[in-house]
C-alpha cells in the first residue's frame, strides 16, 4: 500500500520502503508591478484667444443653446482704493447674507473682486475663494476707471493699468485666495482699445455681460428680479453686486430670481463654464 504523507514543506511517498522524499516549495505569489503613473496634466481655466492685433479678448455671453439653458450670475465686490475711511466709519462694502443665500440655494457664481475689497475683508475673500461653489475673478485693485468719463469714477492712467490688475492678484494671494481666475471685469464696464492693449500682457479674458441687474443703489428687490428675469436668455451673463451699502436689495432679489429661472429650465454655471462652451482654450 502506498501512503502519501503531506507536510507544509515536503511530500514523502512511503511504501514497504522509503522510495522518495522530495521537498516541494509552496507556490509563491509574485507582487504585481504597479501600473505606471504619471502626474496629472495641470488644468488651466478656459480663456478666449486674443482679439485682433493681440488685444485682450472680450466675453459677453455664452452660446444661445435653447436645449441647454445655462446662465451665469456674477457679482461685483466693489471697493475703491480711497474708501478706507468710509469703511472705518462703519460703511459696509461686503454682503455676507448674499453669499449665504447663494450657498443655501446652491447657486454657483463668479465674484469679481477688487483687491482693495479683499484687503478690507480678508476672511470673506478667503472663504469665497476656497468654496468650490464660487470662483474669484479680478475687478482691478482700485476700482478706478480704465477710460475717461466712466460714471464719475477716478481714472487710472494707461501706464498703470496693467500694474493695477496685477496688484489685485497679489492682494488675492496674500489673503489666501489661491487660484483666482484669469478673468477681468473693467470697473463700470468701461474700456476702449487702449485699455485692451494695456492688459494684453496679463493674459486675462475681459468679461462683460448681456443682462444688467440694475441693483446698484436699488431698494426694490422685486424690480431688480423682474429686470433680470426679463433679460435672461440661454448663455446669459448677469451682472449684480456684492456690496451692502451700494446694493442692499440684491440678496432678496436673488431669492426671487433663482427659483423662477430654475422653473424655466435654466441651469446656473460659473463664467468659466460658459467660456469653455464658447470655445475657450484651457
Amino acid at each position: 500500500m502506498i501512503l502519501l504523507v503531506r507536510r507544509a514543506a515536503a511530500v514523502c511517498v512511503l511504501g514497504t520502503a522509503l522510495t522518495a522524499c522530495a521537498t516541494v516549495q509552496p507556490p509563491q505569489q509574485r507582487p504585481r508591478p504597479a501600473p505606471p503613473t504619471s502626474p496629472a496634466a495641470p488644468s488651466s481655466p478656459p480663456t478666449l484667444a486674443p482679439g485682433p492685433s493681440g488685444l485682450t479678448p472680450v466675453f459677453r455671453n455664452g452660446p444661445r443653446t435653447p436645449d441647454d439653458r445655462t446662465v451665469a450670475l456674477t457679482f461685483d465686490a466693489d471697493m475703491t482704493a480711497d474708501q478706507g475711511p468710509r469703511a472705518a466709519a462703519g460703511e459696509r462694502f461686503d454682503h455676507p447674507r448674499l453669499i449665504a443665500a447663494l450657498r443655501a440655494l446652491e447657486v454657483p457664481a463668479t465674484v469679481f473682486m477688487t483687491g482693495r475689497w479683499a484687503e478690507e475683508y480678508p476672511d470673506q475673500a478667503r472663504s469665497i475663494g476656497r468654496d468650490p461653489l464660487f470662483e474669484v475673478a479680478n475687478h482691478s485693485y482700485s476700482h478706478y476707471a480704465f477710460t475717461d468719463d466712466c460714471y464719475g469714477l477716478p481714472t487710472v492712467s494707461a501706464d498703470r493699468m496693467r500694474a493695477d490688475v496685477e496688484r489685485a492678484y497679489t492682494a488675492f494671494r496674500e489673503v489666501g485666495v489661491a487660484d483666482p481666475m484669469p478673468y477681468f471685469r473693467f470697473p463700470g464696464g468701461c474700456h476702449d482699445r487702449a485699455a485692451l492693449r494695456a492688459l494684453a500682457p496679463t493674459g486675462v479674458t475681459a468679461v462683460q455681460w448681456d443682462v444688467v441687474g440694475g441693483d446698484a443703489f436699488a431698494t426694490d428687490a422685486a424690480a431688480v428680479a423682474r429686470q433680470v428675469l426679463d433679460g435672461v436668455r440661454p448663455g446669459s451673463v448677469v451682472v449684480l453686486h456684492c456690496t451692502r451699502s451700494a446694493a442692499p436689495a440684491t440678496e432678496r432679489a436673488v431669492r426671487r430670481i433663482v427659483p423662477e429661472l430654475r422653473r424655466r429650465g435654466y441651469r446656473f454655471v460659473k463664467v468659466s463654464e460658459l467660456i469653455a462652451t464658447a470655445g475657450g482654450r484651457g
